[in-house]
């Protein structure tokens, strides 16, 4: 997993003045500080619902295809890389018709050192919650599937999601050879505008292009996905 870009991020800070922000004040509930998020569980992003308005939802992070037949194939998937993401088959589908933003304010790679792998956190200078480019799918059983016929393993719908990423920027390349596509919050609207140019989407999916990344070296104690502590994005 830690050699997985990107594989464990954060969100610390409350959110809601964020929402409040965004006319989301209705959806507003106690907000968890999340400081080791990992793959296969439920996280928040923001998304335009069939009549364009916006909202706040939840999906299982890897991201299951509408027609996979067997919706472990998500667990393979939490990345989609910005230069295939229009044409991959996994991700194609979902880029053009349900993007999202996968709320952050930071995220951890391990980069190698004398010592072994140092676990590293990245986030804006500003400490601002920021949003990865995402998207999402909606996967439903098949019962035609023998699979499903003979257990209910896979009985309900699935809502899950993928991060973009991209090449590094150079406040990165030292640390790893990708990064998530950071957008800031004057890049929402455009991200999830109902039917965007393909161009102009992948125009935003690009390395960074501030200069406000900071990093720091953190705990090992976010090498496992069981320690969700504040500890975990503690300086060394």
């Amino acid at each position: 997993m830690l050699g997985i870009m990107c594989g464990r991020y954060t969100l610390t800070p409350a959110i809601d003045e964020l929402l409040a922000a965004l006319g989301l004040a209705d959806l507003i509930s106690d907000h968890e500080p999340r400081y080791n998020i990992a793959p296969s569980q439920q996280i928040p992003a923001l998304r335009l619902d069939g009549e364009g308005r916006l909202l706040l939802d939840f999906f299982r992070w890897g991201l299951v295809p509408f027609w996979a037949k067997d919706p472990t194939i998500g667990n393979r998937m939490i990345n989609a890389r910005g230069e295939t993401v229009a044409e991959k088959p996994s991700f194609r589908a979902a880029f053009r018709e349900r993007r999202c933003l996968i709320l952050s304010d930071g995220w951890y790679e391990w980069p190698k050192s004398k010592a072994g792998k140092q676990p590293t956190r990245i986030t804006l200078a500003s400490g601002e919650v920021f949003a990865f480019a995402g998207i999402w799918e909606q996967w439903r059983p098949k019962e035609e599937t023998d699979d499903l016929r003979s257990s209910d393993r896979w009985s309900e719908e699935i809502r899950s999601c993928a991060i973009i990423t991209s090449e590094p920027c150079d406040a990165i390349r030292a640390i790893h050879h990708r990064m998530p596509v950071v957008l800031k919050q004057e890049q929402w609207d455009a991200w999830l505008a109902t039917g965007a140019a393909a161009g102009e989407l992948l125009a935003m999916v690009g390395p960074y292009e501030g200069d406000d990344l900071i990093t720091h070296a953190v705990s090992t104690l976010v090498n496992s996905p069981a320690n969700d502590i504040a500890q975990c994005v503690l300086p060394l």
